[in-house]
């Protein structure tokens, strides 16, 4: 199972983004693999829609409408621990965002994370070792 944070999904639908042809390439080795956290979804909608399009954005959305693309809408517990990453990680200034990706990923023990904030993600030990793509991939 591959979580994918905020800039993964931006680059696959962004065909201009250097990072686009390896993101989709690990999408497209196994899209059911992919679990997109709730907490991503207004940056992915606000980003496409202001950097790649509107057709993009439209599309992104048709695909979650259509269930194409599948939505962890997490848990209490998920909330818990973003909270605990954040308070210990203080420096770091995780967010929300991040730090709900991170739990989501260590509750669904996912294999990896797809993420392009390495400053983040690469900082943070979380309870169960994570890859994080295209990095380690």
């Amino acid at each position: 199972m591959i979580i994918a944070d905020t800039g993964a999904i931006v680059a696959l639908i962004d065909a201009d983004d250097r990072h686009h042809a390896r993101l989709t390439a690990l999408f497209e080795n196994d899209p059911a693999e992919w679990v997109l956290p709730w907490s991503i979804l207004p940056e992915v909608d606000y980003l496409v829609s202001t950097h790649v399009g509107q057709k993009a954005e439209e599309a992104f959305l048709y695909d979650l409408s259509q269930r194409s693309l599948f939505v962890e809408w997490g848990r209490d517990e998920d909330l818990v621990r973003a909270e605990e990453l954040c308070r210990k990680h203080r420096t770091l200034r995780l967010g929300l965002v991040d730090a709900t990706v991170m739990s989501i990923a260590e509750r669904l023990r996912a294999s990896a994370i797809a993420t392009l904030d390495t400053r983040h993600f690469g900082a943070v030990s979380l309870r169960r070792k994570v890859k994080l793509l295209p990095r380690d991939g």
